[in-house]
């Protein structure tokens, strides 16, 4: 009996994680190959940005424009995760380094789980 009550416990949880894993691969993939409809594809109806030309709180298809515009003018040579953890709120943040054709750009993101969908609600790329 408590086996079965430990898996019932621990399946949600591993699919949760795996969720979490999958995802932030996805977004990592996507920020090494300056892909803005895949970013955009994690945005559920809006998302804080900041980026050096613009910073606020965007709507998915103004994000996925504003990112396409940084990524067309900022083609990506590289992308590397440099620190990833949970807040106390349940999300996931990933830190990484972006190497453009312009320069580096240290990023930040996270991703929480809320009503049963996984979504990225912010995003920010700052010139290093």
């Amino acid at each position: 009996m408590k086996k079965n009550i430990l898996l019932f416990i621990a399946i949600p949880l591993f699919s949760f994680a795996t969720d979490f894993f999958q995802i932030c691969n996805d977004i990592n993939s996507a920020l090494k190959t300056g892909n803005s409809k895949s970013i955009a594809g994690f945005i559920s109806s809006s998302i804080e940005l900041n980026l050096p030309s613009n910073d606020g709180l965007f709507s998915k298809p103004q994000a996925e424009a504003i990112i396409k515009d940084f990524f067309s003018k900022n083609t990506p040579k590289s992308y590397t995760v440099k620190h990833e953890g949970n807040s106390k709120d349940g999300s996931k943040f990933v830190i990484g380094a972006l190497e453009t054709s312009t320069g580096s750009y240290r990023t930040y993101y996270f991703v929480k789980t809320a009503g049963g969908a996984t979504n990225l609600k912010e995003l920010r790329i700052e010139k290093e």
